[in-house]
């Protein structure tokens, strides 16, 4: 017995040693590459000292004294907080995601390399200037110096996933201008369109395409054409849903807005700006301050791989950005020669194929080989789309040539309106209304794209590629793309909505967002005649729904006329009659009408579109506006349910069937009493990890945050969007907060949703994420006596 004991208790004790040790080593693991950031370091390669200070969130102020130092440091900066995501992102511009992910990401990496981001990043390279080439050597070398200094306290992501960072090149952090340029989600409409062509009349069809007559307000409404002076579906996005779920999707909608000085309190400009993307962990912004005396004061937020401040300030001007939806893809079938199918037709000849042999290694040490195939244009995609018995091509405008790195080392150094819309002239591939003020009192807004010039006989769809009739002719000249500035209303504001008026010359796009966002900023702007740093707050974090307000005019006076609701319904339609329209968290209505709103589409469009409904919905671009298109119709055949022939259906009848579905759903989720339906119990945040899906990593190394219970939607100012085909848990929204005065810059204002560190152990991996749901904000500070006082952390770096 006493040996049997000692056995037991001699186990226990193993057991207990074991237990020990596995919590130190995951200690040591998940604690080992948090920086200290008062320590001095020496680099090689600085010509000087470099100083950083840090505020209370780790935010880094970089004082050097020429720019080769500063990038440098920067480079090392960047690595010491965001290594593990700079390495995922640039596998993401290189197709090789599977090395680390396994099998199920070949078919997205072979997506990823048919965009053939780092050819057209050598070519950018070839041709920089001794300027950018200093600046983007430099960078490499600081994040390789911080790889060699730290190859036994790595993130703990390259230890769980059992690999080890490579040298960074200098081509991989143009290839970022890439990953920002490569927006598809609006592209592949064109092909959704084919499928739902297949399966419904021509009037439906007719129906679901924009209508560009219908009034819609416009981002530069003027009468002179060219600008006043003065979610995705998995099958429809490809393997593109992997991207999302790893935090790694791009800049989809925004919003800005510039008042100035005579709407200003301060009687100098105010900008605004929160780019909108996946809420995840890491956050896709380094908020981050670089300073060489006499020649570069900038700050604002930098894309983790690149050096350079994207959207800021520096001494002189202030420019914030929103995505424009410009159509710069296009798609065509391709003629295949019957006896070499390595040959394409092409006015009349045969033309072969580029092909380009792929290898892409898995993490289980597998090798796959494939064949890209290219035309003249792009990329054959049928396979990406499973598209059977057609040969179909790309040509996007993320391929032609373009300098954005060239663009924003200028804005970084602009000190006018003509330095800034001088940069803006190589910013072609990631198309983006860019607003603008300075220290000179001027505010302005810039339509900076590559909007091509071709034949719209064909306005939608999959194009003839068998001749050069629908190949595009250049793009619209700088010099005629929209531009204001100083206008007469004294504000500029875009937010992702129509671009230009029916007068405009040139096709810019068709599937942009609702315009309820920028009707609210308008309509907030235009209240006040004087508006202050506050006031701008209050803005971006405003919740009415402009869409709700359109949508239950319509609604209301059907469901109340309707004498068949029960008890539940009725009280959910009170609910509705009192609603003030605003998304509150706390309240019951916002919740009703969200899912009325699916429902109502749901019951729309799913009888006719059946299997592809899914794919429809999930393209939002098309569903919503399709919807807001025949809401402002009332008589539409799609309002007819196909599968009952003996009754004609109206809108009236899709606003009941959406409704009676709708209580249904709420009720079986949330009980029978729709007084205690709150937004915020089904419309929540998980700000999640990319590794956090294994359950037991999540645990070991805290990865995620939340739920939150969160206000808005999609179609409010401050939007907390989510996947329509798995609501409401928001996985979308503003991925930055900031507020500039061109009269003080010290009193602008930032707020990320997570924090500076990507390294789950660090006190500021998520520090900025509750003051950023209580939409609290902290100072920006840019003077050095301001930075200095409110320094938490200095440290500096020395020559070697």
């Amino acid at each position: 017995m006493k040996i049997l004991k000692r056995i037991a208790l001699a186990l226990l004790v193993l057991l207990i040693v074991i237990l020990i040790a596995a919590l130190l080593f995951v200690r040591h693991l998940s604690h080992r590459a948090v920086p200290d950031y008062n320590k001095d370091l020496s680099l090689k390669g600085l010509h000087a000292p470099v100083d950083v200070y840090r505020d209370s969130f780790a935010i880094p102020h970089v004082y050097a004294l020429n720019e080769h130092d500063l990038y440098l440091v920067t480079g090392y900066l960047l690595a010491e907080d965001r290594l593990w995501q700079m390495d995922m992102l640039r596998r993401v511009t290189e197709g090789r995601l599977s090395e680390i992910f396994g099998e199920k990401f070949v078919d997205t990496d072979m997506l990823l390399r048919a965009l053939r981001f780092t050819e057209k990043s050598e070519q950018i390279l070839a041709g920089s200037d001794e300027k950018c080439l200093e600046a983007i050597n430099a960078f490499a070398e600081g994040i390789n110096q911080y790889i060699k200094a730290n190859e036994r306290r790595l993130p703990p992501e390259f230890a769980i996933l059992k690999y080890r960072p490579e040298t960074w090149k200098p081509v991989n952090s143009l290839n970022m201008i890439g990953y920002m340029a490569w927006d598809l989600k609006a592209g592949w409409s064109e092909i959704l369109l084919q499928d739902i062509r297949n399966v419904v009349d021509s009037v439906r069809y007719g129906q679901l395409l924009p209508d560009l007559q219908r009034p819609q307000p416009a981002v530069f409404p003027g009468s002179s054409p060219l600008g006043i002076s003065g979610i995705p579906g998995p099958d429809m996005l490809l393997n593109t849903r992997l991207l999302k779920d790893l935090g790694v999707d791009i800049l989809e909608a925004s919003n800005n807005w510039v008042v100035s000085g005579t709407k200003s309190k301060t009687g100098m400009p105010l900008l605004a700006n929160d780019m909108h993307l996946g809420l995840n962990i890491p956050g896709i912004w380094y908020q981050m301050h670089q300073v060489v005396p006499g020649k570069l004061n900038v700050t604002g937020v930098v894309l983790p791989g690149s050096p350079l401040v994207i959207c800021g300030h520096n001494d002189s001007i202030a420019w914030g950005m929103t995505n424009t939806y410009v159509d710069n893809l296009d798609f065509y079938e391709e003629k295949i020669n019957p006896a070499d199918s390595g040959q394409y037709e092409f006015n009349g000849q045969w033309k072969n194929f580029e092909l380009k042999k792929v290898i892409i290694r898995t993490s289980g040490k597998n090798e796959v080989e494939k064949t890209l195939r290219f035309t003249h244009r792009g990329p054959v995609v049928s396979s990406f789309r499973h598209i059977t018995g057609r040969t179909v091509s790309m040509h996007w405008a993320g391929a032609e040539k373009s300098d954005e790195f060239r663009t924003v080392m200028m804005l970084n150094r602009a000190n006018n309106w003509k330095d800034f819309t001088e940069a803006l002239r190589t910013f072609t591939s990631i198309s983006q209304n860019i607003a603008y003020a300075d220290k000179k009192g001027n505010i302005g807004l810039y339509c900076a794209a590559g909007v091509p010039v071709r034949n719209r006989d064909i306005p939608f769809g999959i194009l003839p590629g068998h001749t050069d009739g629908y190949d595009w002719q250049g793009y619209v000249p700088f010099e005629e793309l929209p531009h204001l500035f100083n206008p007469a209303t004294g504000y500029v504001a875009s937010a992702n909505n129509r671009t230009a008026p029916d007068n405009y010359p040139h096709h810019i796009g068709s599937w942009y967002s609702l315009p309820s966002r920028y009707e609210r900023i308008s309509e907030l702007l235009s209240q006040k005649s004087v508006l202050t740093v506050e006031d701008f707050k209050t803005m971006q974090l405003d919740h009415y729904s402009k869409l709700a307000e359109k949508y239950m005019a319509v609604f209301l006076p059907v469901l109340a006329n309707s004498k068949k609701w029960n008890e539940v319904e009725k009280q959910a339609l009170i609910l509705l009659q009192e609603w003030d329209f605003f998304m509150d968290k706390e309240k019951s209505a916002p919740a009703i009408f969200e899912t009325l709103y699916l429902h109502f589409i749901r019951c729309v469009f799913a009888d006719e579109l059946g299997q592809i409904f899914e794919n429809f919905n999930g393209v939002t671009s098309m569903s919503r506006n399709a919807t807001d298109q025949l809401i402002e119709r009332k008589d539409s055949p799609w309002f007819d349910n196909v599968s009952t022939s003996e009754i004609t259906e109206t809108i009236d009848s899709m606003v009941v069937c959406a409704y009676a579905e709708a209580i249904s759903v709420l009720s079986g989720r949330l009980g029978g009493d729709p007084g205690t339906w709150e937004w915020g119990s089904i419309h929540e945040l998980n700000l999640a990890h990319p590794l956090s899906s294994v359950r037991i990593l999540d645990r070991v190394f805290n990865l995620n945050r939340g739920p939150f219970r969160v206000d808005g939607s999609f179609h409010t100012v401050s939007p907390y969007s989510y996947n329509p085909n798995d609501p409401y848990d928001s996985d979308h929204g503003s991925s930055h907060r900031h507020i500039f005065d061109a009269g003080n810059w010290d009193n602008s204002l930032t707020v990320i949703p997570t924090g500076i560190s990507g390294i789950p152990a660090s006190r500021h991996y998520c520090d900025q994420t509750e003051i950023y749901l209580k939409g609290i904000y902290h100072a920006d500070y840019f003077s050095k006596d301001r930075v200095v006082s409110h320094a938490k952390y200095k440290m500096k770096f020395l020559p070697l």
